[in-house]
């Protein structure tokens, strides 16, 4: 088994190593592959591809692959944690509440800058997720996955509908209508260079609560039968999905579904261990949002489709096809 699981890992990591080039390769305008690699041996400035390459391509590129890693990693965390086939960063209110925080935070506070909206976009996650579990457990039915599925629907309607209030009536659409859609299409270095220490701390927390996540996702009882520290862990996994899913808005705006489908994937071809899970999922993300990212780049060129369309494609019907099972 545990080489059916290497294999596994290495054919993704494959995957991901052809699709990486394939987004610097395609675009508006197709560059060879023989400039990329230049580009990265002997950057000219002068050179329009160069710079076209250095610029826009490979920020959002890398944008993608951590984004998209990192959506999957916080579902998988959820998922495992709650016993919840239905949890997602999309569908458990922290992409719409850390959506409203910027929305907040350019609209009322446009001096803030990047740092301050990251930290807003940590704070609506919070939020978000709190009031959902809030709803969710104040039925005397209990978590249910439907139950919680539809508290998170709820809370994420009305928090997009606050969001779109403050947008229309403070007629700053252009402003926020990247952080709505959801796109990699503003990613520039400074971003990026802020927001990646968070991914890589949150991935790298993930991996260390791997076997913890393992535990839980087969029962309180149980966890603590093999001693695990139940409160400690749960704590641990809110911290990382908030850091995982809040840096992910910050940086791309609300893609959804990434953190609901890649994660049963990942579980259906590696089994439950979430110490091989939460790398397949990373994995498996990434290529899913740089593919993702490429498509939606070359539907219609030169014109963009919102990345968050295209995985919103591939989420409903998966997403219908759970709530009918669960």
């Amino acid at each position: 088994m545990t080489a059916i699981r290497s294999a596994t890992l290495l054919i993704a990591a494959i995957l991901l190593g052809v699709s990486f080039p394939a987004s610097l390769v395609f675009g508006a305008a197709e560059i060879p592959l023989d400039v990329i690699i230049d580009a990265m041996l002997r950057f000219d400035s002068s050179n329009a591809d160069h710079l076209v390459l250095y610029d826009f391509r490979f920020p959002r590129a890398v944008a993608a692959l951590m984004v998209g890693a990192s959506l999957a990693v916080a579902g998988a965390i959820m998922q495992g944690m709650t016993r919840n086939p239905l949890a997602s960063p999309s569908l458990m209110g922290l992409n719409a509440g850390s959506g409203l925080a910027l929305v907040i935070g350019l609209v009322f506070f446009p001096s803030i800058g990047f740092t301050g909206l990251v930290m807003l976009s940590f704070l609506g996650a919070f939020l978000g997720v709190t009031l959902v579990y809030a709803i969710g457990a104040s039925h005397t039915g209990g978590l249910g996955p439907v139950r919680l599925a539809l508290a998170g629907a709820a809370v994420s309607a009305l928090l997009g509908a606050v969001t779109s209030i403050i947008v229309i009536y403070m007629a700053a659409a252009q402003d926020v209508l990247f952080y709505t859609a959801g796109g990699l299409q503003g990613v520039r270095w400074p971003q990026l260079a802020l927001v990646l220490p968070w991914l890589a701390a949150g991935l790298v927390g993930a991996m260390v609560l791997s076997r913890a996540v393992t535990l839980l996702s087969l029962g309180n009882d149980v966890a603590a039968g093999l001693g695990a520290n139940i409160w400690l862990a749960r704590i641990g996994g809110v911290i990382v999905t908030l850091l995982l899913a809040g840096s992910s808005v910050a940086l791309a705006g609300g893609i959804g579904f990434v953190g609901l489908v890649v994660p049963h994937i990942v579980r259906m071809l590696l089994g439950p261990d979430y110490r091989w899970v939460i790398p397949g999922a990373a994995l498996f993300g990434a290529i899913l949002l740089v593919n993702a990212d490429l498509a939606a780049r070359m539907l219609n060129p030169p014109y963009e489709t919102p990345v968050g369309l295209i995985t919103a494609l591939i989420g409903v019907p998966f997403f219908l096809w759970l709530a009918r099972r669960y």
